[in-house]
This record gives C-alpha cells, sequence and structure tokens, in this order.
C-alpha cells in the first residue's frame, strides 16, 4: 500500500500548482517552486517538506543548491535520478536565463556594479574558480567576453599572452577581468594581485587599458579599481 504523504492531501490553497494558478508564480515560497518540480515526497513527508528539508541543508541558498551535484541530490531520502536531474535542469535554467543580455545596460561597463553584473551569471555558482575577460571599445560597449582560465577550488592561472591575444584579436580599447573565489570570501590574494599588475603593464605597452579586475562571490565583490589599487601605467 502506498502511504505517500501526498500534496492532494492538503488544503486546495496550500498546495503549490493550485497556489500558482490562483495568485501567480511569485506568490510561492521556493520550497514549493520545488515542490513543483519533484512531484511527490516520500512516506514521511510531502514534496513541500521534502523541498524544505533540502534548502534548509543550504541555509536556504538558491546559489548553494545550484551547485548540488545530481548525485549530491540523490542523497537525500525520497529524490530519485529523475528528480535530482529535474532540479539541476532547473537550476541550469534560470543560470542561463541571467546569463541572456535583454537590458542594453548590460552591454556597457562604466562601473564595476555593471562589471558585477555582467559575470555574475557565468560565476556566482561555480565550485572551482575560472577567470573571465571582458573587452570594451572606446565607448565601454563590450565588444566580447570570453573564459581565460579555469582552475581548482581555490586558485586559477592566466596566461598574460592569452589575455592580450584575445584584446588584440577584439582590437579593444579597453579590459575588465573577473574570476570568482567559491570560498565566499572576494579578498584578492597575493596571487591576484600580481596577474593583475602584469596584464596591466603589458596592456598598456599595447595600448590598452585595464579598466578593473573584479574578484566575485555569490552576492559581494570586490573591485581593483574602485579600491584605487590598479598600476599606473
Amino acid at each position: 500500500m502506498d502511504d505517500r504523504l501526498r500534496i492532494k492531501e492538503l488544503a486546495e490553497e496550500d498546495r503549490p500548482r493550485e497556489k500558482m494558478r490562483l495568485k501567480g508564480a511569485a506568490a510561492l515560497s521556493d520550497a514549493e517552486l520545488i515542490a513543483i518540480l519533484i512531484g511527490s515526497g516520500s512516506s514521511t513527508e510531502t514534496a513541500v517538506q521534502l523541498s524544505q528539508r533540502i534548502l534548509g541543508t543550504v541555509d536556504n541558498s538558491l546559489g548553494r543548491l545550484a551547485r548540488l551535484t545530481v548525485d549530491e541530490l540523490m542523497a537525500f531520502r525520497g529524490i530519485g535520478e529523475a528528480k535530482a536531474i529535474t532540479i539541476a535542469a532547473a537550476m541550469e535554467l534560470g543560470r542561463r536565463k541571467g546569463l541572456t543580455n535583454d537590458d542594453a545596460d548590460r552591454d556597457t561597463i562604466r562601473s564595476s556594479a555593471e562589471a558585477f553584473r555582467l559575470f555574475h551569471p557565468h560565476l556566482c555558482d561555480l565550485p572551482h574558480e575560472e577567470l573571465w575577460a571582458a573587452f570594451t571599445n572606446r565607448s565601454a560597449k563590450v565588444i566580447a567576453r570570453t573564459m581565460i582560465s579555469r582552475g581548482g577550488t581555490d586558485h586559477t592561472s592566466a596566461d598574460v599572452l592569452i589575455v592580450l591575444k584575445a584584446a588584440i584579436n577584439n582590437l579593444c580599447a579597453g579590459i575588465v577581468l573577473c574570476h570568482n573565489h567559491p570560498s565566499g570570501d572576494p579578498r584578492p590574494s597575493r596571487q591576484d594581485d600580481a596577474l593583475t599588475d602584469r596584464i596591466a603593464r603589458a596592456a598598456a605597452l599595447l595600448g590598452i587599458q585595464l579598466i578593473d579586475h573584479i574578484i566575485l562571490c555569490d552576492k559581494r565583490y570586490y573591485s581593483y579599481a574602485d579600491e584605487g589599487r590598479l598600476p599606473h601605467t
């Protein structure tokens, strides 16, 4: 006999699907939205309760939830492969939505905040470090952006020549670097300082300006430009 707790046993206004139809998606909690994805819970908890438990293990952070692998999601009782893949797919769709360029302001980098918004969707949920670069023209319009290198959980390395080659290929006037710190601490390391200095000085020899180097975490970032720490070239 199937004795699982079912969402249908809840009052109609408490059922996620019905609540969404009546009040819209914005009225639902994160747990209720995830419950819609997984459909059912286990023998001891509803889909909503199971979703609340999963979120509780990541401090109710959707960013941390997005970093869980399919295998890590399957470790929760009540989450099989199909449900885990559904959650992971939804998280990836959310990340890709952030990458779409619906806002014209994202094509321009005139401040560290605009640089943060540009790179955040690429880097915010990664468990490893990546270094990206955006190349701008003299009007601060972004010509191109690309990943330069991928590293481990606490550092990434970069070849200055790779950055400069991409800059030259794009005939840019400026470079904005950005990499993430999965640790959650955006403060730069000595290696970050050395990389910033090398690229700024090498780019200046070609008449290209290093506009900023951003180090971002999920909701915070560090800007070399804002801190007045870009080398004077």
